[in-house]
């Protein structure tokens, strides 16, 4: 038996070289990462329609991206333009608000006053100086929030953004026309045992994250359904608009509707409308209960996991990686599975 196993060294100084530079680097390259795996999503659609309708690869391409492209313009156009129709409807609005908003005030203190008659005045001062505290409090939390320092932040930060947007649209572009010229250079270095397992690997993978982004799309559309009907009922005149909003932000993991009603809720109670207050705030508990409970087993269904794998995968994602973890932690076992399949990871064991 040798003392040092030279295979065994390289491939381990080989990883940890690797891992340095993906973690120096994958920071960095966001978006052109992001590009990769959405060529790699849309790919089956472009030979689609490169097979269908027998034209070149790039025409396929321009055609695909073209359409997307467009119906991401239109629909950020409609509710940017619907938002901003919103906001001028809100803000002419706004003096009539800080007077309600005045009156209730005045409304609370007289109130209070007519509660606490008879009362010690210590025990008048103790309650008056906790109402001060509190409202003190909201209004620090308030200018925290909404300062110059975040403002400028933000500002700041738009560029960045702006860049970033760019690099990705043209990354998607090239990665989209060199896709398989990508995949044979890749595959150069492997043999074809070796590519036969990653080929395998790669399938399962895939079949998986569609499976995913189709349970994505289900689940999102019965967010829409039920937030519109629900806005319908509750406030007509901004039921579209704001289920349509709904709708793009729910893809974000927890939060998702709450971002939107909770605030809009808050502020409905603040102006005195407690109906439309209590309303938000059921629909908003209703959305949550219908994504928690519905999107593991739509996702198990669609992705070939069992509800229970894709819950306690969620769940530990969320626990080690935050929000990103309702993604990575499915994804995770997405790969084991597949790659357990595939024969790369052997576990036949017994105790």
């Amino acid at each position: 038996m040798k003392r040092f196993d030279r295979p065994l060294i390289r491939n381990t100084v080989i990883f940890i070289i690797l891992a340095i530079l993906a973690f120096v680097i994958l920071p960095v390259s966001v978006p052109i990462i992001l590009a990769l795996l959405v060529a790699i999503f849309v790919e089956p659609l472009v030979e689609f329609i490169q097979n269908r309708f027998k034209v070149t690869r790039k025409t396929s391409v321009i055609i695909n991206y073209t359409v997307t492209f467009g119906l991401f313009i239109l629909l950020f156009y409609f509710v940017i333009t619907s938002l901003i129709a919103r906001v001028i409807d809100w803000s002419k609005a706004f003096p009539s608000y800080l007077n309600d908003l005045g009156g209730i005030w005045i409304n609370i203190q007289s109130r209070m006053f007519d509660m606490t008659q008879g009362l010690p005045l210590e025990v008048v001062n103790s309650i008056q100086k906790e109402v001060d505290s509190t409202l003190s409090d909201i209004q620090e939390s308030l200018l925290a929030i909404v300062n110059y320092e975040n403002i400028t932040a933000l500002a700041t930060e738009l560029p960045s953004l702006l860049v970033s947007f760019i690099v990705f649209l043209i990354a998607l572009f090239l990665f989209m026309l060199d896709l398989p010229m990508l995949r044979g250079k890749f595959f150069r270095y492997f043999s074809n045992e070796t590519a036969d397992k990653i080929l395998f690997m790669y399938s399962g993978i895939k079949r998986v994250i569609f499976g995913f982004m189709k349970a994505q799309i289900l689940v999102s559309f019965i967010i829409l359904f039920v937030s519109l009907i629900g806005l319908y009922i509750i406030i007509p005149e901004y039921a579209l608009v704001m289920s349509i909003v709904i709708w793009i932000i729910d893809v974000i993991p927890i939060l998702g509707s709450i971002i939107v009603l909770a605030p809009w809720a808050i502020g409905a109670f603040a102006m005195g409308n407690f109906a439309l207050g209590t309303k938000l705030s059921i629909l908003a508990v209703i959305l949550l209960i219908i994504r928690r409970s519905v999107e593991p087993k739509v996702m198990g269904a669609q992705m070939g996991l069992s509800p229970l794998a894709v819950l306690i995968a969620m769940f530990i994602g969320a626990k080690l990686f935050g929000l990103a973890g309702f993604i990575v932690g499915p994804l995770v076992v997405i790969i084991f599975t597949t790659a357990k399949e595939a024969g790369i990871i052997k576990l036949d064991f017994k105790l």
